[in-house]
């Protein structure tokens, strides 16, 4: 004799949880396969130019800066569990110093998929030093990082810039509504 099992509110959230833990890593595409660093120099030379160009306050801080990490193209997919990537480089002196990836994953409410860039502008020498230390920071721990958004970004002037960093989201893309880089995992990609 055979029994219907009904599939209980926990059941579902346990079974939408394990399809959509599945899923991820067919929705963010070929991360484990690094880019060229000549596609990482391209891509991020031309978002960096595209942000200074849309946003003079963004140009002004990167005058500015001791150095720059910049990711050109964050690729961010979720149905419950989430997960972002994407990989970028450090400038320092105008010049690559060393190439990095963000990570961060996530639960909650969320569906959809997205793409977006940021930039973080160190701004001082222990912010660096931090990041060369620990290969690699946590956005939320360590120094501090001002996500710089249009009204932060009206109040800022040469003699306002007192935080170790500070971050700019550009060119948000997709179905999913905000981005957040809290707990952003960045790290030296292995050469």
């Amino acid at each position: 004799m055979f029994k219907l099992r009904t599939l209980t509110t926990s059941g579902f959230a346990l079974a939408l949880a394990l399809t959509t833990t599945a899923m991820i890593p067919a929705i963010v595409p070929q991360v484990a396969e690094a880019a060229s660093k000549a596609d990482i120099n391209a891509d991020s030379q031309a978002a960096l130019n595209s942000l200074y160009a849309g946003n003079p306050t963004a140009k002004l801080i990167g005058s500015r800066a001791k150095a720059i990490l910049i990711f050109p193209s964050i690729v961010k997919a979720g149905l419950v569990f989430g997960g972002a990537y994407g990989e970028g480089e450090l400038l320092a002196d105008g010049r690559v110093e060393n190439y990095y990836n963000s990570f961060s994953g996530s639960w909650g409410l969320q569906a959809g998929a997205q793409s977006y860039g940021y930039a973080v502008f160190l701004m001082t020498d222990s912010a660096v030093k931090y990041l060369h230390d620990s290969s690699g920071i946590e956005i939320g721990v360590g120094p501090t990082v001002v996500v710089v958004d249009e009204g932060v970004a009206r109040n800022l002037s040469t003699s306002t810039l007192k935080d170790d960093a500070y971050a700019f989201i550009f060119d948000q893309k997709g179905l999913m509504a905000g981005v957040s880089i809290e707990g952003t995992k960045i790290s030296k990609i292995k050469q």
